[in-house]
């Protein structure tokens, strides 16, 4: 899709489940369930659609997806299928890994740092070897030293190899990382999570990470059981959301199997609604 003098595309790797209740909250299971059907673990379906961002002398891709660091019990639990890779998906459009000279984390959970490394002789090694790894200050403390309650999403693997070879960059607040690439702070889903916003030729594209994981959560009071902050996540969602519709902006949903990217709309009755986009 074109935006501007940027070219911008979905770019999947593997596809994985997640506890329903988990990733709906206080939602009833029989309000989310109509949107995602739950499996007989009440496990839904979710993407990796990371966006690969060209044009103006830069190639930067957007989160990396869940990599290929798994082992097989690892993989059973959460229904890795494995089938593609963010490498398979950039090939595709003629892009190498050597060619990626950005990338971009919202924050360093495996299903969005994963593959940022991939196995190199038994060891863990940067993925996009040419490519400044950017991710908030605030994350990275935090990821290296979590608590009990979100221990489990953090793996150094995913990311202290890129440390070692000098291509991970911290960044503190709103930073135009690339010309029309910025990131910006979304404090809710934890404390160090950043969106990414690209803007060119006068219009936006707004990739909300897991402030806005799938379609479904476009609706304020949906949020996730894995957010640390909800109240913070419901301001920010009501801010980012009432902008994205007066303005028109691209919207990309990380983990949505269906809908990856579109346009949030209000109906007559003011119900928002998302207008999908072709891929």
């Amino acid at each position: 899709m074109r935006l501007g003098s940027l070219e911008l595309d979905i770019v999947r790797g593997s596809g994985f489940r997640l506890d329903g209740g988990a990733m709906f909250g206080i939602v009833p299971k029989v309000l989310w369930e109509k949107k995602f059907p739950a499996d007989e673990r009440n496990r839904i379906r979710l993407a990796t659609n990371c966006l690969l961002v060209r044009g103006g002398g830069y190639t930067a891709l957007v989160e990396s997806g869940l990599g290929e660091k798994w082992d097989s019990k690892s993989r059973e639990i959460y229904a890795i299928d494995g089938a593609r890779t963010i490498e398979d998906s950039l090939a595709e459009k003629g892009v190498p890994p050597g060619d990626v000279d950005a990338l971009v984390l919202s924050h360093l959970h495996f299903d969005h740092a994963g593959g940022s490394t991939r196995r190199e002789d038994g060891r863990a090694a940067p993925a996009f070897p040419n490519a400044t790894v950017y991710v908030q200050s605030e994350e990275l403390s935090h990821a290296r030293s979590p608590n009990e309650r979100d221990r489990a999403s953090y793996r150094r693997e995913d990311w202290e190899p890129c440390a070692d070879a000098g291509l991970l960059a911290e960044v503190s607040g709103e930073v135009e990382v690339r010309p029309g690439l910025t990131v910006v702070p979304v404090r809710g889903h934890n404390a160090g999570m950043q969106a990414i916003r690209i803007d060119s030729g006068g219009r936006t594209a707004f990739y909300f990470a897991d402030a806005l994981p799938t379609t479904a959560h476009v609706a304020i009071p949906w949020i996730m059981g894995y957010d640390l902050y909800p109240v913070d996540l419901i301001e920010n969602k009501r801010r980012l959301v009432a902008q994205a519709v007066a303005e028109k902006w691209l919207c990309i949903f990380e983990h949505d199997p269906e809908v990856p990217w579109g346009t949030i709309v209000e109906d007559e009755e003011g119900k928002r609604l998302v207008e999908a986009a072709s891929v």
